[in-house]
Order: C-alpha cells, then structure tokens, then sequence
C-alpha cells in the first residue's frame, strides 16, 4: 500500500507501523516506548504524528497505515504534542544527570568520575583524568573558593566530601608514576543538554543514603549511569527543554535495587513505558493502577532479568554499572 508522509510518497509494508515506515524512509520520529523487535504497547506519547484527514493525533509506534494515509510528522502541532509528552514524563522523573559538583568546577574536572576511579583504587586513571585539566604538578584547587564542596549532595546528610583534599592526595601520592595508557580529553559541560536535578532529599533518603554509602571518599555518585544512552535527555534536549517545567505530583523515593551481576534498577528514573514488562518473563511487572502505577522487580523475579532490559530502557532506571 501507498502512503504520504510529510507529502512524501512511501510505500508501506505487511505488518509495519507508522513509525518503522517513517523510518525506513529516513523520515526519524523520536520514541521512548518503542524498541524495534521488542514488545511494546504505545504509553509515551513521544512519537505522535497527525492523521491530516481526520485531525487526529495518534502514536505512531502502534498505528498501522492504511491505504491513502496522510501523516504529518514535523508540523507545529506535532511537536508541541510530543514536548508536552515529555515535559509530563519529566515531572515524575527524579534524578542527577549530573554530578552536581562536576556542574560547578570552573575548570570542567569530572570530579564524580574521578571520585569513582579513587574509591576503585584506580589512581592512575584518576591522575589522567585530573591531567586533562589541570597542568599537573600545579593544582588549580589551591585558589578555588570550592563550589564543588558547597555543591556536593553530601553536605545535605552530614559533612560534603573533600574533594580538594582528595584531590591533593591524589597527585601528591600518584602524580609520578606511570599513567598506563589511560587518556581523557578536557570536554566542556554542554549548557544545551537538559538537566534532571533532585529537590531536597527526605528524611527517609537520607537515612538510607548514609547507611548505605561505605566508599573511601563518602561520595554518593549522584551523577545518572544511564545518562549517556537516555533517551528521555535526548529528546528533551531536542526540544529545547532545559528543566522539568511541572512539579512532581509525589516524592519518588530515591531506591536502588542490585538486580544480578552488574545490573542495577532505581524506580525513581522509571517513566513506566513498560519495556521491561512486557520483554522479561516472570520479571518486572506493574503494581497499582492510574497515578499510582509503579514497575517494581519482586527479588524472587530477580534471576530472571538479562542484561538486554538495560539497553531498552530509555532513561537510567536500568543499567550495568561498570567503571567510572
């Protein structure tokens, strides 16, 4: 059958949505709750595309075409739809994108990744990474009024981490031996990128943090694993978001459940696309109802959870925690 995208002839295939046609025809349309040759029911709203003859709007991950179909996919309209699809996803998204102390440092040190390779005992990939900005055996820290340090999260528990100290030890203690052949390059903060902040933590949160951080540094590693393949960052990024616009209508509690091996989940990340249901057998599942919907792993589904439900989440709320 023959359909019209964007007054664009296309032929469509047996069995394809509109959004796997769209594609194929180089015609990209952003989706969170679709995943090619995965189970998917349409929830996310980010790949809505207009039905020009009817007028309505409708998700092109689940709609099958139909012959003489005339679909919009880059109109005002459109976009609007799909930006305020994001924006409520966002209000019940929880989350650091990024570290706040790495936000801050004037000289652009990833200073939660460098914290990382410190409580791994890694230093020499921690002198490379302090390498990448700092004209080592100078140390920049030294005249620095420590944003980092009134940044940390950590500060809102007890006592911030010690990051100029720690920084300090380390060049002072590993700052000439070799490197290995580790190298980081100085890349600069992008101010386009949106950024997921947390509110203040709860008193539950903070008992739980405290109890449950035992690192060298007393980091928390509040910057998101998942943020380098998030989708949900991605398009709002594209949208020109740059903070969540509305206001969560409950505190997510921050939670993070070790699921096998390095797989990791943390619920207050999850925008409830359901691609972790519906591609894990005896797995995730859905609890609740409405507003009040939540995906939760009970620990004796725990085993039945592979890596792959890592690459189909489309934010951090599942990961394989590797090195910093």
């Amino acid at each position: 059958m023959t359909i019209t995208i964007n007054n664009k002839a296309i032929e469509a295939h047996e069995g394809e949505t509109l959004i796997e046609v769209a594609r194929r025809a180089g015609i990209d349309i952003p989706s969170l709750c679709y995943a090619r040759d995965a189970k998917h029911k349409s929830s996310c709203m980010v790949c809505a595309v207009k039905d020009c003859k009817s007028g309505n709007i409708m998700p092109s991950c689940t709609t099958l075409p139909t012959e003489g179909m005339t679909i919009d996919t880059e109109s005002e309209e459109v976009k609007k739809t799909r930006i305020l699809s994001l924006e409520l996803l966002l209000s019940d998204h929880r989350a650091d994108c990024e570290a706040p102390c790495s936000m801050v440092c004037p000289a652009g040190l990833d200073i939660e990744r460098m914290l990382g390779f410190y409580d791994a005992g890694d230093y020499a990939a921690a002198v490379a990474l302090i390498a990448s900005v700092f004209a080592l055996p100078e140390i920049a820290c030294d005249d620095c009024k420590a944003p980092c340090e009134k940044a940390c999260r950590r500060g809102t528990l007890d006592e911030a981490v010690s990051i100029r100290e720690i920084i300090r030890e380390i060049v002072l203690n590993n700052g000439e031996k070799p490197i290995a052949a580790k190298h980081f390059e100085n890349t600069a903060k992008d101010k386009n990128l949106f950024q997921s902040r947390l509110g203040r933590f709860t008193d539950a949160e903070k008992d739980g943090l405290t109890a449950g951080v035992d690192t060298r540094s007393r980091c928390l590693h509040c910057a998101c694993s998942g943020r380098q393949k998030c989708r949900l960052r991605t398009f709002s990024t594209a949208g020109g978001i740059k903070r969540p616009r509305y206001q969560a209508s409950s505190v997510l509690q921050l939670t993070k459940t070790h699921i096998n091996s390095n797989l990791w989940f943390e619920p207050a990340k999850c925008i409830r696309c359901g691609l972790c249901v519906y591609n894990s057998d005896n797995g995730f599942t859905f609890k609740g109802r409405g507003f009040n919907m939540e995906v939760i792993l009970p620990d004796e589904n725990k085993a039945n959870v592979s890596d792959r439900l890592a690459e189909l989440c489309p934010t951090g709320a599942i990961y394989l925690q590797s090195s910093k």
